[in-house]
């Protein structure tokens, strides 16, 4: 009989090797017999799915006895381990096979001190059979006696029954050589020097013999630190026709677990820019030797250090001239081709024209060379037929030269054509430059590169990368003061009273005049957003309302937006009369249908807001925190250097040709710099290794990268026929905050791509990132703590909560359609995902999400309330005995309660740095409450707004519920990020901002401590209820430091 212990995985294990994770194993003990399973690598959430057998001689006594389960964690820099954790299934509990389910038991404590969290999960059961353990390969027998020796020469594949199956022999042929094992560990502890002696099953790779090897065999022992386990493969021995053992491997695939898929990876990528030596700068050494690709050593520059450097074959086709005419035609049609091997690249032609200028740039991969010659050659298009040959020039690849940015340029030449066989020349000439270069180079943005061959027409446009500039932003504040004289249509009534004000597609109406006059008194802020080059004009209506369903026109304004007065400060700007254009209608006027007659005027205060920052995305991912009028902008404090690598397991996104593909390009977002990769045509693993800079004015800030499926590639049939082909496609988004990076110093990291669809939470793929923040003042850096995230106007003269929400719905307007004019365009779609639109939109998972975000804040106080119970009530005496001493000594020396809980903080955070997060955060499913959550609550998430429910009661109901609710959810939100600010101050995640604290908690302790308590209380209380006149009308030095502090809004999906 058999006992069958299952290990499924555990959860929320503690960290245990100073890095924030633990690499986990279990052993399980059970009458003397002892196994264990792999161990999982920097995880604490484990899954083993790994089945453990043991012996069992009685049924009966499986109930006086028990099976221990221990948790370790295995050390890679000695032969050590920790303690995770314990758990005792009692004999009593075990169930036979068929009858056992799933148990997850908390772990216990192993002594009185250690500190232990989480659970496992077990099956534990008896089996009647002989479970088919695995058999160890090519000669080796399953186990030996007790008391066989290790020199035994016998092999026993069928070890006897009173055997248990953790101590195994490994047969070996004795024509060749017994392995050189690794030296045994030294002697372990005495808790662990059982364990050395003990020999568990291993599997060992299978060495294929020759069918004459002899089966003479030597038995030799390996103890299980000997050789590392390989999980997940199972080895079949058996016997061939020469009695010679056959292996056959079966090989299971482990796919991760759902925890696994969705975290970050480290990566180590060949990052720097490397050159050859007889290349060098300008040199014109051989660059395609027997060596490989580039001849001689290595040379290390420092420039586009970011990204692997990849290298690229360029020519330029300036232009020809002296073409020779066609006999026939008696005119010439001259375009240029490209050729290397089997890629071909052609320029425009021109018609009738025998001095044609090109200027196209084509870039060949090295990867893609498959020639060592490049062709040129010129044609002479024609209309019917083939084309007409006029010459060509070749190229050996080993006589190109090199060119290392930031050289000049390399200057084009005249090359006199030749003959198709090279050998004599013809007339005309063409100018060319052909050099060795990398992605840094100036041409490769605008280079035809031979990877995308397949792209033609207006798909060559959508395919290259681009760096993009945001408009420049505004508020237009139009101050409605009042008007005079207004006159109604109907002579008979006095007119009710509003002003409609439009600039392009912004509408805003002031409220109705409260008394009936002619002479309407409003004083009425309307606040637009306007985008230079001013384009739109500021139209105003005075109208009047004569029905709840009918308002006329009373008089009409237009005015320039140039023609108004740029505020930078508080103070307010002179105010202008306007006459405005009014509009009636005449019965003796035949022809004439209008009458413009000035009779009425309005009283406006119109300013363009310069001291406030237009915020066009979310505030809790904001990554440009400067006013729009440059005068106010400080010098910036560091750059930001983002490497963006390539992409990994992207998901197929469309059909082409009959084929799933992926089409994929990157965006990255940072301030008012926006920057497109190129895309890579059909590949799922893309390769972009392009690096893009920004200058950092503020640390507490975000950059978003997002990356998508180019539909706008043209001429596919199957393209066209998507339902989505019209919309560039989401495949993913990462956020890093700068704050919780390290200064100098390269983060390479592999981040997944996790997209939230109407079926569920997906990985879509891997996004590779190096990323460096540079800084450049730290005396700048740490000033900046003390002050206001936003420019003092957002505090003098605040906008409300409502006005925000529409202000920034209106500049994401105006930067996607501004944005979506460039070549190639930066797509609504794309701008809309990247700036986060629709996240202030009602969702149940996020509510449950911040919900819990809370509950794990009030985890803590209700956990110190619950130590505090069992202070009170002597659970543990020694506690208790040692509050009480602190207690008197605090109470007899009140002095000293400050300075010791600042003294803590400072010792706290002394001790949190060993295990300060060496990540920036991503994104996090769980916390998000993405991984479990229920279809119709997603159903709902992706409802439209208003919804598309048929019915008209219901949609009314549920569209006010989710507008409510949607508040809710905000206010939930900035309570959970508040307290999370909090928790940040000893984390590390802003190591900035946590060493000001630490540092500040320390000298604050010293201060406290010199200086009499009571001296402190009235400094204090003075200084809190001190009178508004000494007030400031910012924020605080302290409120400005807390809110700059990261959470973990960071991590939300």
């Amino acid at each position: 009989m058999w006992l069958v212990v299952e290990v499924v995985e555990a959860r929320d294990l503690m960290p245990k090797d100073g890095e924030g994770s633990a690499s986990p194993f279990v052993e399980v003990d059970f009458h003397n017999q002892r196994s264990r399973t792999r161990t999982v690598s920097k995880d604490l959430n484990p899954a083993w799915n790994q089945k453990l057998f043991f012996h069992l001689d009685d049924a009966d006594g499986l109930r006086r006895c028990g099976v221990d389960v221990c948790v370790y964690n295995e050390r890679t820099t000695f032969p050590w381990r920790n303690f995770l954790g314990r758990v005792r299934v009692h004999g009593c509990s075990v169930v036979a096979e068929g009858e056992e389910v799933l148990q997850r038991l908390p772990l216990e404590r192993g002594w009185l001190f250690s500190y232990v969290r989480g659970d496992i999960a077990l099956k534990v059961y008896t089996c009647a059979e002989k479970p088919s353990l695995p058999s160890p390969p090519l000669g080796i027998p399953a186990a030996s006696s007790a008391g066989d020796p290790a020199g035994s020469t016998k092999a026993d594949r069928n070890p006897p029954v009173s055997q248990p199956p953790a101590v195994v022999g490994i047969a070996v042929p004795s024509s060749v050589p017994p392995p050189a094992y690794p030296p045994p560990p030294p002697p372990a502890p005495a808790k662990e020097a059982e364990e050395q002696h003990v020999k568990e099953p291993i599997e060992v790779k299978p060495v294929v013999e020759p069918a004459t090897t002899t089966t003479t065999t030597q038995q030799i022992y390996i103890h299980k630190q000997q050789v590392t386990p390989q999980p997940g493969r199972s080895v079949v021995e058996e016997r061939g026709p020469e009695s010679v053992p056959l292996v056959t491997m079966h090989h299971q695939v482990n796919h991760p677990t759902r925890q696994e898929d969705f975290q970050l990876k480290d990566t180590n990528p060949q990052l720097g820019e490397r050159w050859p030596v007889g290349t060098g700068r300008g040199a014109a050494g051989g660059w395609m030797g027997a060596g490989g690709w580039i001849n001689g050593g290595d040379k290390l520059t420092s420039t586009y250090d970011l990204v692997e450097q990849t290298y690229y074959l360029y020519v330029r086709v300036v232009k020809a001239k002296d073409l020779p005419m066609s006999a026939i035609t008696g005119s010439c049609d001259p375009y240029a081709e490209v050729k290397l091997g089997n890629y071909k690249g052609t320029t425009r032609h021109f018609e009738k024209k025998l001095n044609p200028e090109w200027n196209q740039v084509f870039a060949f991969s090295k990867e893609r060379i498959q020639s060592s010659v490049l062709e040129v050659f010129v044609k002479d298009r024609e209309m019917v037929g083939r084309d007409d040959y006029l010459g060509r020039v070749s190229f050996d690849l080993n006589e190109v030269p090199t060119r290392v940015p930031p050289d000049s340029p390399l200057a084009p030449q005249w090359y006199r054509l030749e003959d198709r066989r090279g050998e004599g020349k013809v007339r005309g000439e063409i100018m060319l430059a052909v050099w060795m270069g990398t992605q840094a180079d100036e041409a490769f943005p605008e280079a035809w590169h031979a990877d995308a061959a397949s792209v033609h027409g207006e798909g060559v446009l959508n395919i290259r990368s681009k760096v993009y500039v945001s408009p420049k932003l505004w508020y237009l504040r139009v101050n409605v003061i009042e008007a005079q004289d207004v006159q109604p249509n109907d002579r008979g009534r006095v007119p009710e009273v509003f002003v409609k004000a439009q600039v392009g597609n912004q509408v805003l109406k002031t409220r109705l005049c409260p008394t009936r006059t002619m002479n309407p008194l409003w004083n009425e802020d309307l606040v637009f957003v306007a985008a230079e080059p001013f384009e739109e004009q500021l139209v105003l209506t005075v109208e009047d309302r004569v029905h709840p369903t009918k308002d006329e026109v009373l008089g009409k304004l237009a005015l320039p937006l140039t023609a108004f007065e740029k505020r930078l400060d508080h103070r307010p700007v002179h105010s202008q009369w306007f006459n405005l254009e009014k509009f009636g209608f005449g019965v003796l006027e035949g022809d004439r249908r209008k009458e413009l007659k000035f009779s009425s005027r309005v009283h406006l205060r119109v300013c363009l807001e310069g001291a406030y920052h237009v915020m066009d995305e979310s505030t809790m991912y904001i990554s440009d925190q400067r006013p729009t009028a440059r005068q106010l902008w400080k010098p910036p404090i560091g750059i930001l250097e983002v490497g963006i690598l390539g992409a990994q397991g992207l998901l197929p996104m469309k059909v082409k040709d009959g084929r799933q593909t992926t089409d994929a390009y990157c965006v990255a977002k940072y301030g008012q710099k926006w920057v497109r990769t190129r895309t890579i045509i059909d590949s799922f693993a893309p390769k972009w290794n392009e690096q893009y800079t920004w200058e950092v004015y503020d640390p507490c800030t975000v950059i978003t990268l997002g990356v998508f499926d180019n539909c706008h590639l043209g001429g596919g049939g199957p393209e066209k026929a998507l339902p989505s082909a019209a919309k560039d496609l989401r495949i993913g988004k990462v956020r890093i905050r700068l704050s919780t990076l390290e200064t100098d110093r390269i983060y390479t990291h592999s981040y997944p791509l996790v997209a939230l669809q109407p079926s569920g939470v997906k990985k879509m793929g891997e996004l590779q990132l190096a990323v460096r923040f540079t800084c450049l003042s730290l005396v700048n850096m740490i000033h900046l703590y003390g002050h206001p995230m936003l420019p003092k106007m957002h505090y003098i003269h605040p906008f409300t909560v409502n006005q925000l929400d529409h202000l920034r719905y209106q500049a994401m307007n105006i930067v996607a359609v501004r944005l979506g004019r460039a070549e190639p365009p930066l797509r609504r779609e794309v701008v809309e995902y990247m700036l986060d639109v629709d996240s202030h939109m009602w969702s149940m998972r996020r509510s449950k999400a911040n919900f819990f975000r809370i509950m794990a804040l009030l985890t803590g106080t209700i956990n110190m309330g619950r130590w505090f119970g069992d202070v009170c009530h002597w659970k543990n005496p020694i506690t208790t005995v040692l509050v009480h001493v602190l207690f008197l000594i605090l109470v007899w020396y009140p002095e000293l309660i400050l300075p010791t809980m600042f003294l803590y903080m400072f010792l706290i955070g002394l001790w949190n740095y060993r295990f300060r997060p060496r990540h920036p955060p991503h994104m996090d499913t769980r916390m998000s409450w993405a991984d479990n959550v229920h279809p119709d609550e997603l159903d709902e998430e992706f409802d439209t707004f208003p919804t598309s429910k048929p019915q008209d009661v219901v949609r009314m109901r549920y569209d006010r519920l989710r507008s409510v609710a949607g508040r809710i959810q905000t206010v939930v939100g900035d309570m959970a990020t508040q307290g999370e600010r909090f928790q940040s101050l000893l984390s590390w995640r802003d190591p900035r901002a946590t060493s000001l604290f630490v540092v500040f908690c320390l000298c604050a302790a010293v201060v406290l401590y010199v200086t009499p308590f009571r001296v402190v209380a009235l400094v204090a209380g003075l200084f809190l209820l001190r009178h508004p006149r000494f007030r400031s009308k910012l924020p605080s030095v302290p409120s400005n430091f807390f809110k700059r502090l990261p959470s973990r809004i960071d991590s939300m999906l």
